[in-house]
């Protein structure tokens, strides 16, 4: 996190200062930007901020209120940015603060707000304070260290588990071990710390005074530890690392820092409990929270009505809005997802070789975005969605992923939703370099046949993925009976998902072998595909209707 900055200087006229009082996020449709693969400005094969600042007018025509950027700080990368080493810098590879500075202002007069990624659980190894740690310092207390069990320390302090497989404990040579719930190059802060505390709040308000509109919070329910670090045992009540009692003590704290600036907080919150889940949504804590039960849910329709009927229910009580994702840089994309026998996401399902009907994938994604984009609330795409992407098979000796390499080799990782976009089909590497040249091999392999999806040629198809996208983001922010608000389910075959929003407008699904009949209509405003001949809507279609 670096040293903290002494004078700041608060930003007028910046997302943060025009966002003060209003309610934007409630209803905003977020674009997620995986810095690394998203644009090459500098030919070197890695993306980077100039690739975004070159690709902002795409953004804007496609509609979009705010990106949420993965982490763009300095980091050695053993986790794509999430082992961050300096909150206050800017990674190279990516650019400088001046650039982000840039790119944050250049967005806002486009119209489209700022989210950045903040990751309280843990640091990079190479995080000053992580290396003063390990030289004896009293930064030590700002971790986990504990002595090994056994007879000469050999044994981790507890059974805890890595989540990317394997103990979630390092031994420093000889001596103590460390706590790091993910890779061993991401040592977990010591939330107990006042230190800790006083440390993030300050990179807060570092980056709301440089404009942001909000802050993602990357695993949001695991930075508090039971002190004790007790060995995990099942159904333990509480959980020794997740969902404790002391975030929300933190999170209170920061709401009253992001309220100073206007800022708006959306957390990375995995709880099956739906009470434990809402407490975070309370109106002193975080604004928004990622509904992962949507996400996961297969393509059934009884289970996607239960998870969206759940999540409404969860949220009301708070009067905080719902989010809807379809996929993000962390699980396989939806179009292949959804091509396949088991259609719901899980990481411990995850393997190569799974088969994949890419056309039926691709039909329900379209359907799946017309759902989504017609919920109450908020709406978040990641990269490449709008172009229709599939998951990529990565080349086992080009997988970069430490889920791979923690789990031995069996987990084929994240790096398959994480491949550089396809921009210009005509251009060397699809276009995702700079236009017109080469410019360097993207960091992650592009699979043969990618420029097929590549946006300049989707632009001009009005069939398209990214046609369809661009069309019902326009109407979703036109038809003011979109976005927050009521929704009401209507009649409609057990295969069909049939609901009202305001102002007469109709969102009708249908996931049953048969076509279905559409409801007393006025006008057809958009559909996920063609109708039949008698008018009726086709398997896994989608469409949005005038009452």
């Amino acid at each position: 996190m670096g040293q903290p900055t002494p004078a700041r200087t608060r930003v007028t006229g910046s997302a943060a200062a025009e966002g003060t009082g209003t309610d934007w996020w409630r209803s905003a449709v977020i674009y997620q930007v995986y810095v690394r693969s998203f644009a090459d400005g500098d030919g070197d094969g890695t993306g980077d901020l100039a690739g975004v600042r070159a690709r902002l007018p795409y953004l804007a025509q496609l509609g979009v209120n705010a990106l949420w950027f993965n982490p763009w700080y300095r980091s050695p990368m053993k986790d794509g940015g999430y082992d961050v080493a300096d909150y206050r810098a800017v990674d190279p590879a990516f650019g400088t603060l001046a650039e982000a500075e840039k790119l944050i202002a250049e967005a806002r007069q486009l119209g489209i707000r700022t989210i950045i990624d903040i990751v309280p659980n843990h640091v990079s190894d190479q995080h000053t304070w992580f290396r003063a740690a390990l030289a004896g310092g009293p930064e030590r207390e700002l971790f986990h260290f504990r002595p090994g069990r056994g007879e000469h320390g050999e044994l981790p302090p507890n059974s805890w588990v890595s989540q990317f497989g394997g103990p979630a404990w390092t031994r420093v040579g000889e001596g103590e071990w460390y706590l790091h719930l993910f890779a061993p190059e991401q040592p977990d802060l010591n939330w107990a710390h006042p230190v800790v505390r006083e440390e993030h709040e300050e990179v807060l308000r570092f980056w709301f005074e440089r404009g942001v509109a909000g802050v993602r919070i990357d695993s949001a329910a695991m930075a508090a530890k039971d002190p004790v670090l007790p060995d995990f045992v099942e159904d333990r009540d509480p959980h020794p690392y997740v969902d404790r009692d002391e975030l929300h003590d933190i999170y209170r704290s920061w709401r009253r820092v992001a309220d100073e600036y206007g800022g708006v907080f959306v957390g990375e919150v995995w709880l099956p409990d739906t009470e434990r889940f809402v407490r975070y949504l309370r109106p002193d804590e975080l604004h928004t929270a990622f509904n992962f039960s949507f996400l996961s849910c297969p393509w059934d329709p009884v289970r996607l009505r239960e998870s969206i009927d759940v999540t409404l229910a969860e949220h009301a009580p708070v009067g905080a809005p719902a989010t809807w994702v379809l996929c993000n840089h962390d699980v396989t994309r939806t179009v292949t997802r959804y091509g396949r026998a088991d259609t719901g996401f899980d990481f411990a399902t995850k393997a190569f070789g799974t088969p994949t009907d890419l056309a039926l994938g691709t039909r329900r994604a379209r359907a799946a975005a017309l759902l989504s984009l017609a919920l109450p609330g908020a709406v978040y795409l990641y990269q490449g969605e709008e172009l229709g992407l599939p998951e990529a098979d990565i080349p086992r000796d080009r997988i970069q992923d430490p889920m791979y390499f923690r789990s031995g080799g069996t987990d084929p990782g994240r790096d398959g939703c994480r491949v550089p976009l396809p921009w210009a089909a005509a251009e060397p590497y699809a276009g995702f370099g700079p236009g017109g040249e080469p410019g360097g091999e993207p960091w992650l392999p592009q699979p043969a046949g990618w420029a097929a999806y590549a946006a300049d040629l989707q632009a001009d198809d009005p069939g398209s993925m990214l046609s369809l996208y661009r069309t019902a983001v326009r109407l979703r922010s036109t038809e003011p009976g979109f976005g927050d608000g009521p929704l009401s389910w209507l009649a409609a075959p057990a295969s069909v998902l049939s609901f009202a929003r305001a102002d007469g407008l109709i969102c009708v699904v249908n996931l049953g072998p048969e076509a279905a009949d559409l409801p007393a209509h006025s006008r057809l405003l958009l559909a996920s595909g063609p109708l039949d001949d008698d008018g009726r809507l086709p398997e896994d279609t989608a469409a949005w209707l005038r009452a």
